[in-house]
C-alpha cells in the first residue's frame, strides 16, 4: 500500500454562511462542506458587499470567508489569485482556517506558484493551532519529504495528533505506517485498528485495505465474508479506476465464497450503509 497523496479539500462557503455573516454570527471553525447552492448571484451581492465591508475593515473571519467565495466562484466570479490575497490577509493575523487554506493553495499551485515549502510553512502555522486538516498534511508533507527531509518519526507524530481528532486521512495513514513499519515497529493489528477507524468514516482507502487484511488473515483472522463487505463499501463510494480496483477484490474474493456467505456479505454491507450516512 501507498500513503494517500491526496490533500484535504479547501473549505466551501454555503448558503446559510453568508446569511449568517450578516447577521454578524460566528462561522464554525470546522472545514465547510461543499454544497450546492441555488442561490441568485443578484440575491447574494448585498451580503457579500457586507461581508467585503468588514473584510476590508481587518475582520479576519470575514476575510477568510470573502476568500472561500472566491475559491469556488460563490456569488463572485472564480479567482484563485483573489482568494489567496483574502486568505492572506486573514493567515496573517493568526486566523487558522485560512492558513490551513492558503497552505493547500501553495501545495496545489492554485493562485500561486507550486511551493512545498511555503505549504509546509501554513501548515505549520495551522497544525500548532491544533488544527487536525493541517496536521495530517504536515504529516504528509514530512512522510514524503515535500519541502522537508523525509522523516516517518516526525509524520508519525503529526498524523497521531490529527488522528486522535478524528481525521480520516491521517487514522489511514496511521495504518499504513504500521503496517510498513516506517516510524514505528511493524504491527499489523495496530495497521487494523487505524485503518478501521478511517474505514467506519467510509475512508475508501482504509475500506480497501481493511478487505485485504480479512482477505489474507492479516492482522485479524482470515474472514472472506468481511473482506468482501469492505469491498463492496469501498466500491459503492468511489469511481472511475479506483473502483474498478475495488470491484476487481470484490470478484476475486467472492469466487471463493459460497452464495451464502456472498448474500450475508451483501446483508453486512447494506446494515454498515444503514447505520453510516454518506454526507449529501
Amino acid at each position: 500500500m501507498t500513503h494517500a497523496t491526496r490533500f484535504v479539500a479547501v473549505a466551501v462557503l454555503v448558503a446559510l454562511v453568508l446569511l449568517n455573516v450578516s447577521c454578524g454570527a460566528q462561522t464554525p471553525e470546522t472545514d465547510f462542506e461543499p454544497e450546492e447552492t441555488n442561490a441568485p448571484v443578484q440575491a447574494l451581492t448585498p451580503l457579500i458587499d457586507a461581508l467585503r465591508v468588514r473584510a476590508e475593515a481587518g475582520d479576519a473571519e470575514a476575510q477568510f470567508n470573502l476568500g472561500v467565495l472566491y475559491n469556488n466562484g460563490d456569488g463572485v466570479p472564480q479567482d484563485d489569485a483573489e482568494a489567496v490575497r483574502w486568505y492572506r490577509l486573514a493567515a496573517d493575523q493568526g486566523y487558522a482556517d485560512a492558513q490551513y487554506n492558503l497552505g493547500v493553495m501553495y501545495a496545489t499551485g492554485e493562485g500561486v506558484p507550486q511551493d512545498d515549502a511555503e505549504a509546509l510553512r501554513w501548515y505549520r502555522l495551522a497544525a500548532d493551532q491544533g488544527y487536525a486538516g493541517a496536521q495530517s498534511n504536515l504529516g504528509f508533507m514530512y512522510d514524503n519529504g515535500r519541502g522537508v527531509p523525509e522523516d516517518a518519526a516526525e509524520a508519525m507524530r503529526w498524523y497521531r495528533l490529527a488522528a486522535g481528532q478524528g481525521d480520516a486521512d491521517a487514522q489511514y495513514n496511521l495504518g499504513v505506517m504500521y503496517a510498513n513499519g516506517e516510524g514505528v515497529p511493524q504491527d499489523d493489528a495496530e495497521a487494523v485498528r487505524w485503518y478501521r477507524r478511517a474505514a467506519n468514516q467510509g475512508h475508501a482507502d482504509a475500506q480497501l485495505s481493511l478487505g485485504l487484511r480479512y482477505e489474507a488473515g492479516q492482522g485479524v483472522p482470515q474472514d472472506y465474508v468481511l473482506a468482501h463487505m469492505w469491498y463492496n463499501l469501498a466500491a459503492s463510494g468511489a469511481t472511475g479506476e479506483a473502483r474498478d480496483q475495488f470491484v476487481e477484490n470484490r470478484g476475486r474474493v467472492a469466487r471463493r465464497m459460497s452464495a451464502e456467505q456472498v448474500a450475508e456479505a451483501q446483508r453486512l454491507a447494506r446494515e454498515w450503509d444503514a447505520a453510516h450516512p454518506r454526507e449529501p
